[in-house]
């Protein structure tokens, strides 16, 4: 059964798909945990046009190999591992570049023309969201796109890892690159924003600002490290911000996706300092800024994916929850199965919770 959207702004429903045996690099994996992230809902909304319909949903797993291609070495059946959506050629300028996770070539993620397709059902090709479909009781994925993990690490947990850990942790370490005692911001306070706040912990922050609208998020995201919070439905955020700090923060991260965020984090800044775009943002948008914030050296940037390398950010990642010095834990607001994926999309439109998973038989 998976997880399927056939038009932009339609239903989402659950569907037998055919999965076809892998291919001599491919890997057919049992999945047993997904999460559910907020792209999925843009997805869904039409948000994301790049990514064509039908179409299965999901990128966000872990689960067990059931079978290997026969060119396979590095994997076997019965391993457990974690799916990622930004595996990359190691060709192109970007790969070449070390920055793997920017690569734009995306043909190794799909199969040769004239194949027989990986997904399919009653003769009609499906594709995979993200070139993953982890939304689905099986997923058929190149081997470079899966990370084998040790077995004592409870799969419904490194599922969050595979995207919501990887984009929140790798922003706050890799594409920020918080120093020790930096002043940090995080809008939104969800799956990703745990993640920064971590991250922003584990790196040495002095002080870690949580803004958000939910009281619960906040409270949680003490926990999370948090040294103080925010509810911006009750006060200004940048106001707040500047009260607690004096001149604004070393780094702002925008965990969310929104224009309007993102601008108080650019206004929220220090000198010098810089404002990170982390959430999903719908195709599109405009962002509007005070250009004379430019003139004290602010920065704005991006960061996809946490400006990973998955291959060793993942096992550093799970060496930090053994540690407990990731509380992956919490993080798992909700388990729910595949049939009431609905009820998970209806949890971000109310900002429930942090992140939703969805669990398979095991």
């Amino acid at each position: 059964m998976s997880a399927i959207l056939r038009s932009y702004g339609g239903p989402v429903t659950v569907e037998e798909i055919e999965v076809d045996a892998p291919m001599d690099h491919e890997v057919l994996v049992r999945t047993v945990a997904c999460g559910v992230c907020h792209s999925d809902l843009h997805f869904v909304r039409g948000a994301m046009p790049h990514f064509p319909v039908p179409a299965v949903l999901g990128h966000e797993a872990a689960g067990v190999v059931e079978q290997v291609g026969k060119a396979v070495q590095g994997l076997r059946p019965g391993d457990h591992v974690i799916a990622c959506n930004s595996f990359s050629c190691g060709r192109c300028r970007q790969c070449l570049s070390g920055v793997p996770h920017l690569c734009m070539n995306r043909a190794p993620a799909r199969r040769p023309r004239g194949a027989a397709p990986r997904l399919s059902q009653d003769g009609s090709k499906l594709l995979a969201f993200s070139d993953l479909g982890a939304l689905s009781q099986y997923m058929l994925l190149p081997e470079q796109a899966l990370v084998r993990i040790d077995k004592d690490i409870p799969l419904d947990r490194a599922a969050l890892i595979g995207c919501a850990v990887l984009t929140g942790m790798g922003a706050a370490l890799n594409t920020a690159k918080i120093a020790p005692g930096a002043s940090v911001a995080v809008f939104g306070c969800g799956g990703i924003g745990s993640a920064i706040l971590q991250g922003a912990r584990i790196a040495g922050a002095r002080r870690i600002i949580a803004i958000d609208v939910v009281a619960t998020k906040l409270q949680a995201a003490i926990g999370f490290g948090a040294t103080d919070v925010v509810n911006s439905h009750e006060n200004d955020p940048v106001d707040a911000i500047m009260a607690l700090t004096g001149e604004g923060v070393d780094v702002a991260f925008d965990a969310v996706g929104s224009t309007r965020l993102l601008s108080q984090c650019f206004a929220a800044l220090a000198p010098r300092g810089t404002a990170v775009l982390v959430g999903a943002i719908p195709a599109g948008e405009q962002l509007a800024i005070d250009a004379r914030g430019l003139l004290r050296e602010r920065k704005l940037t991006g960061s996809f994916m946490g400006s990973n390398r998955f291959q060793l950010d993942m096992p550093y990642y799970l060496d930090l929850y053994r540690q407990g010095r990731l509380n992956l834990d919490a993080m798992v607001s909700e388990r729910l199965p595949l049939d009431r994926i609905g009820e998970a999309f209806e949890a971000f439109e109310h900002g429930r919770g942090m992140r939703t998973v969805i669990t398979f038989d095991q």
